[in-house]
């Protein structure tokens, strides 16, 4: 199982971005997904998350800002960032907590990184 995720890019102050990230291949559940981040020097902190009854949960520094949802398969999840500031560029790693299948325990997974930069 991967995660796919895809969407960073470089944009200026004010401006917007969304992050997608796709569970590659069916699995027996997916109990949440969500972004994290990770600027120089400092510790990957939550950005957002989504549980499978859409439960989401935010970051105070981006609460009204980036919305997370999932598609009607919950097998993608969109993180539609707006009002970007300079403080917010940073890797965003998709993350995965799911059941491989019926007799797996839940696990963690880890996206690639997708690299966001809010720059003028």
């Amino acid at each position: 199982v991967q995660l796919q995720a895809s969407g960073g890019g470089l944009v200026q102050p004010g401006g917007s971005l969304r992050l997608s990230c796709a569970v590659s291949r069916r699995v027996f559940r997916i109990h949440s997904m969500g972004w994290y981040r990770q600027a120089p020097e400092n510790e990957r902190e939550l950005v957002a998350t989504i549980t499978s009854s859409e439960r989401a949960n935010y970051a105070d520094s981006v609460k009204g800002r980036f919305p997370i949802s999932r598609d009607n398969s919950g097998n993608t999840v969109y993180l539609q960032m707006s009002s970007l500031k300079p403080e917010d560029t940073a890797v965003y790693f998709c993350n995965a907590e799911l059941q491989r299948h019926r007799f797996a325990v839940r696990d963690t997974y880890w996206g690639q990184g997708t690299l966001v930069t809010v720059s003028s």
